[in-house]
């Protein structure tokens, strides 16, 4: 999509990342966004001198070359200062160009007093937007849940759900990205829920509810968190994996702060370290027994999987994570 874009235009083809990247897509054009990042950035050193860009433009550039890791300098703003140092009244009055800038502002670096500047301005600006102007319904929409949830601190799917409906209300929307977007998210969403059923299962038939019944269920919550860590359909296992494990110290913390003795977390805390099945039988009470094989289980579900890929360190740090618990 990127590579047969019809505009050579090295800015619309940021922009076209950007609109990617937060429709939740960029996974599937990982390569070749970092290709063409790489490729706009080395060959076009001075990229936004060349025209006369407007606030919204220099922001969104900025943002995204900065999300990628690239180090854009914090000067391509100097443009909208009059000769005071202050952002001209033009720009302050720009409320598209103060929401772009607000997003840049959460990229900055310590020591950067122009986007320091900026974020207080904007923040300011932009709640006085929202009472005081009568704005396009789609752009105070944004205005708003920027200002509650800033795109550099949200939740990647969430950020992503929202802004599918955002951009559809653009004035001109790319159909076709349009509705890959709606497609891949509905696609990933029941990928999701069928993982979530899962992990239900899993933790019905490892006994734990009945087993422990003192201890918080939370099985969407902590699943909620592995989408949190890492969304994409490629990594099904590592949510699964996750999942499992931080329901069992969920219940594990449960177990310390609220139900087990003393000498149930010693002997407890002793199996961990020793790692071993035969260590069950040297545990006092049958909860114990339950949490200590399903932890146990679950990195011996995946050790072959994992091994086979050369990746049986990653197992061995996991165990020693969990035995410093």
């Amino acid at each position: 999509m990127l590579k047969s874009s019809p505009s050579d235009d090295p800015v619309e083809k940021v922009e076209l990342i950007n609109n990617i990247y937060r429709l939740g897509l960029s996974y599937h054009f990982d390569s070749c966004i970092d290709e063409q990042l790489n490729h706009i950035f080395n060959a076009q050193p001075h990229l936004l001198d060349g025209k006369d860009y407007h606030l919204h433009t220099v922001a969104l550039v900025f943002r995204i070359f900065r999300q990628f890791g690239y180090k854009m300098s914090v000067d391509v703003f100097e443009k909208f200062h009059d000769t005071e140092g202050k952002f001209k009244e033009s720009v302050l009055n720009d409320p598209k160009g103060m929401l772009s800038l607000y997003e840049a502002t959460h990229l900055s670096t310590p020591g950067e007093h122009i986007l320091d500047e900026a974020f207080a301005i904007t923040k300011t600006h932009l709640e006085s937007f929202l009472k005081t102007q009568s704005l396009p319904n789609n752009l105070t929409r944004q205005i708003s849940s920027a200002l509650k949830q800033p795109l550099h601190r949200g939740i990647p799917r969430l950020e992503a759900r929202k802004f599918i409906d955002f951009y559809e209300d653009e004035e001109s929307p790319n159909e076709t990205l349009s509705k890959l977007a709606k497609f891949d998210f509905n696609r990933v969403q029941y990928m999701h829920l069928r993982e979530l059923k899962d992990l239900y299962k899993w933790y019905d038939e490892a006994r734990l509810g009945e087993m422990c019944t003192f201890a918080r269920k939370r099985v969407a919550e902590v699943f909620l968190w592995t989408v949190i860590l890492h969304f994409e359909p490629h990594y099904s296992r590592a949510r699964m994996m996750h999942g499992k494990l931080l329901k069992l110290f969920s219940i594990v913390d449960d177990v310390y702060d609220a139900y087990g003795t003393k000498e149930e977390h010693r002997l407890f805390r002793k199996a961990i370290e020793r790692w071993d099945y035969a260590e069950i039988d040297h545990l006092p009470a049958d909860y114990l027994k339950t949490i200590y094989k399903a932890i146990l289980d679950v990195f011996a579900e995946y050790e072959d999987e994992i091994t086979a890929e050369g990746r049986a360190y990653s197992l061995h740090y996991g165990k020693r994570e969990v035995i410093i618990q």
